[in-house]
């Protein structure tokens, strides 16, 4: 584990001054019930808020905040986590318990959990600064790109149905399927012109959105 651990500093660019931290970090809790990565992970993912939340302001300082925030939920997401914890090959270092199958460290949520934890193990063992280097080194490109806002479907769903009918769009979970530690999400969205259009995720939100985008296709928008 200690040479695992020598090459995750190397690649992160961070020597952990608690070795313990950055293993736990790593912890699923199907590994270890009690201790885990869940906390490090609630804190990982405020601090990744704050930086990403500041830099914007500091990025856009004239921008509307209804603006900073669609950029701000494009840049701290479970995918967007994902996708950095994929370029950092953070599964190969991630400690799961048997019950998890090689196909489930494709889960976004896992590997974005975990990154989430790295960013608060490193918070924790040194400072906000070294969690804000680690943060900007990883999403400066998305950063730079953040000029070009991308509303997400359920986004664009919700304002076209406020703009012409006054009302939100509803969605209704319908069911939760699979095991624990790999649930599927069953939803419906629907507008006050449309039918139900029904759709799945690894999470309600995932699922929501995938509906909307449906939804948004069967309405031509």
């Amino acid at each position: 584990m200690m040479s695992k651990i020598k090459d995750l500093e190397e690649t992160i660019k961070y020597k952990f001054n608690s070795k313990d931290l950055l293993i736990k970090s790593l912890t699923h809790k199907s590994y270890d019930e009690n201790t885990n990565n869940e906390k490090l992970e609630f804190l990982g993912d405020r601090v990744l808020g704050l930086v990403i939340s500041k830099n914007l302001l500091i990025k856009y300082p004239d921008e509307k905040e209804g603006i900073i925030d669609k950029k701000y939920a494009n840049l701290v997401n479970k995918k967007k986590c994902a996708e950095i914890a994929n370029t950092l090959n953070l599964k190969k270092y991630m400690l799961l318990g048997s019950n998890y199958k090689k196909n489930d460290l494709k889960n976004e949520k896992i590997s974005g959990d975990c990154l989430e934890a790295l960013i608060g193990a490193i918070f924790v063992d040194s400072s906000l600064k070294s969690a804000e280097k680690f943060i900007l080194s990883h999403w400066e490109s998305s950063l730079k790109k953040s000029y070009l806002t991308i509303v997400d479907p359920k986004t664009k769903l919700q304002e076209y149905s406020l703009k012409k009918f006054k009302k939100l769009p509803t969605y209704t979970l319908l069911k939760t399927s699979g095991p624990h530690h790999k649930p599927i999400f069953k939803v419906t969205a629907k507008t006050p012109n449309s039918k139900k259009i029904v759709a799945t995720g690894s999470s309600k939100k995932e699922a929501q959105q995938n509906a909307a985008k449906k939804l948004l296709e069967d309405l031509n928008l």
